[in-house]
Order: structure tokens, then sequence, then C-alpha cells
């Protein structure tokens, strides 16, 4: 029986993670509002928080037209975010927003926990998350703050158990259901979506999303501004809080262990760990360590890790060298490819850097041109994957169909 085009596409993507040279290079690319631009006016990326059925007719036509080796198809629910009046992201489409409908979501940071809050977090996740972080940071959802709030210590009759008929939680459950049901909708027309590009032979390329450690604190907990503070001087404090949170996570992933998946994979954007932001032993301590705790946990699961650095990384790559052999999967943005092959890359796959501003910017010869510089470095040896430096947002199409055509019959084993 002839291996369908799914599983070649399989297939490819697991040996290059073992460091083995597969007959043809898999292309990996998180293609961001692509789709959309590339629609033709007939979509943007405000349908994926509103237009479902826009969206997903967009994604397939896209998947269709380039063939990509893996996808990456996510709907969302702009509706539910209004109703929790969400506070960290802005999105197109959300009453009052500055975000074109064109752009795909964007991050606001704020400080939603305090300094001295740090002890609170520690003794008691889970009620810190109840009653201070998600009234914070949902503020339509806030009257979920009073349940527990205090917690009962008496007789723990139904109508003892702290203020669960508060009319503030009251109100917070009923948008709660409604959310729900929104949420439900979306995922299920999102798995629809997902089955469909499966159908026509374009395999996941991630099973599940994690953050690092120090990233979840820096970015959701205290703020980047903040972070810089307790650096200096709470270290201890920051030290204890990205352990727990890798253990919180580390017990959260655990569904890997048992659900049947032909291939399992979970991706880690890095987003505070490049050169300049903290010292060597800083990113050792507080970045690496907690991090890796996670990573070592996933791949005694049989995770692959997809770890997907972000920004300057010319400085830390010496430092990442202790992964479990052949077990992850490495992105760099900016960093000396050769350098990165030598020594990371040399036990575990690392993927191209292609730059995205040759896409947009650039000829079809210099992408030629860039697109075989990378693979005559890269595939060697094996252990490669073609991907470019950072999602992309807009292109020449000529551009990107040459990027792809070029690594389909370059990329392949010679």
């Amino acid at each position: 029986m002839s291996e369908s085009i799914l599983e070649f596409r399989n297939r490819i993507a697991v040996e290059a993670t073992r460091h083995e040279e597969p007959e043809r290079i898999p292309i990996w690319i998180n293609y961001g509002s692509l789709p959309f631009v590339l629609s033709g006016g007939e979509s943007t990326y405000k349908d994926v928080m509103y237009n479902h059925e826009a969206a997903a007719k967009a994604i397939i036509k896209f998947f269709d037209e380039f063939q990509p080796d893996v996808q990456m198809a996510t709907l969302l629910s702009g509706k539910a975010e209004e109703i929790a009046g969400t506070k960290y992201i802005d999105w197109p489409g959300r009453p009052g927003t500055k975000c074109p409908d064109e752009s795909i979501y964007q991050v606001h940071e704020y400080t939603f926990m305090e300094q001295d809050e740090y002890p609170e977090l520690l003794r008691d996740f889970t009620g810190f998350m109840l009653h201070k972080y998600l009234p914070r940071v949902f503020p339509e959802l806030a009257g979920l703050g009073t349940l527990l709030n205090p917690a009962p210590t008496n007789y723990m009759y139904l109508n003892a158990v702290s203020n669960i008929y508060n009319p503030k939680a009251l109100d917070a459950y009923s948008k709660l259901l409604e959310i729900g049901r929104l949420e439900k909708e979306t995922a299920d027309e999102q798995q629809a979506l997902q089955d469909k590009l499966m159908e026509m032979g374009f395999p996941k390329m991630m099973n599940g999303v994690g953050l690092v450690p120090f990233d979840t604190l820096s970015n959701y907990f205290r703020g980047t501004v903040e972070m810089f503070d307790d650096l200096l001087e709470c270290p201890e404090q920051v030290e204890e809080a990205v352990n727990m949170l890798a253990d919180v996570q580390i017990a959260n992933l655990q569904y890997l262990r048992f659900l049947p998946m032909p291939v399992k994979r979970v991706m880690f954007w890095m987003h505070k760990g490049m050169d300049g932001f903290m010292s060597p032993s800083q990113y050792e301590t507080l970045y690496w360590k907690p991090f890796l705790k996670v990573i070592n946990a996933l791949v005694d699961m049989g995770v692959t890790p997809i770890i997907y650095t972000e920004g300057k990384y010319e400085k830390r790559v010496d430092q990442m060298t202790d992964l479990p052999e052949g077990k992850c999967i490495i992105h760099f943005e900016t960093v000396d490819l050769q350098y990165a092959k030598n020594t990371i890359g040399a036990k575990n796959c690392i993927t191209a850097n292609f730059p995205i501003y040759l896409l947009e910017y650039g000829t079809v010869q210099q992408v030629i041109d860039e697109a075989k510089r990378q693979i005559d470095i890269g595939a060697p040896g094996g252990g490669f994957i073609f991907e470019t430096n950072a999602s992309i947002q807009n292109v020449k199409r000529e551009n990107l169909m040459a990027l792809y055509d070029t690594v389909r019959e370059y990329g392949r084993k010679r």
C-alpha cells in the first residue's frame, strides 16, 4: 500500500526531529495573517474572531495553493472576549479597537500582580488566580473573586460555602455560561477546520502550547519593566515562582501522556530570553533551568518540545546544549546558523531562520539564493526543518511560491 501525503509529511518531520536526514527537508512556516492578506479581499484576520466560515475558507484556499507540510489553523471567539472584558489583548473587531481588520490580535502588557504579592502567589496559587488574577484580567467576571473569599472554616454546608450566591458571583455565572457556549462552538468549528486540513494531507504542527515559566511570570503577572526590578530586588522569590510555575505546567500537560495521537508536539514561544535581557547566570537559573525541567518532563512522556526562540540568540546557544539528544526542535530568529548547526544542531533538530523581509521586499532570485544558502548549512547530516525567522504577515505571492518550490526541489536528499 502506497504512502499517503499525510503519512509522508509526518514521516519526514519525525525523521528530522530524530536528527536523521529525510528524503526532503520539511517546510514549517508560521503564517500569521497571511492567508487573509492573500485572499484578495475575501477575508481578513477579523474573521478569525467573528466569521469562522469566511476564515476557514481563506485558510483552506491558502493551504491548497502553497502545500505546506504542517497546519496551524486557529479560530478564536471575539464575542467571548468581549463578554469577559479581556484586558491583555486587543483584536480586530472589538468595539473601540485600534487594531485594523488585517492585523492579528495585539498583546497589551499590564501589571496584574504587585511585587509584595509574591508570598500570596507562592502560598496559594489557585486562590490568587481566583481572587486576584481573574478579576483583574477579566473585569466583567470580577464576581468570581468573591467565591471562597474568605474561605469557609465552619460548617461546610452548601449555603455556607462562602459567597456562592453573592449577586456579583451570580452575574459572573451567567456570563460564564454564554462564554462557555461560544468557546465550545468555536472549538467545534476549529476542529472541523483542522479535520478538513488533515483530509487534504496536512498534519498538525503541534498538539499543545506552553510557555517558559519566566515568560508566564513576566508577561501575565508582573510586566517587563516591573520584572527588571524583581531581578534586582527579590530574585529568590522570582526563582521560587518560576519553579512553581514549571511544576504547574508539567501537571497541566499530563494529558499528553494518555491521549492517542499520531505525533505529539508542544510549542513554546520564548519571549524574553534573548541576548542582553538578563545576565548569563540569571538566564541559567531563572529562565533556562525551570524551562528545561518542563522539556525533560515532556520528553519522558514521549512528546517533542518545539523550542521557538525569539530575538537575538548569538550568546545563548551554548547555554542550551544540555537538551535531551534527538528529542527537540529548536527555532531561531537571529543566530549564526552555521554556529547553531555545529553546536546545538549537532544533536538536535534546528530550523532555518529565513528572513521574512525578503518575502515582502526581496526579489524571487534573492529568495531562491538565501533558501539554498540556508539549506547548504542545515541539511548535511540531518536534523533540519525549513522555517522563516518569524511569523509572516505579508509577502509577494511569487516570492512565497519560489520559497516553497526551492525547498521542495533543492531540499531533497542528494
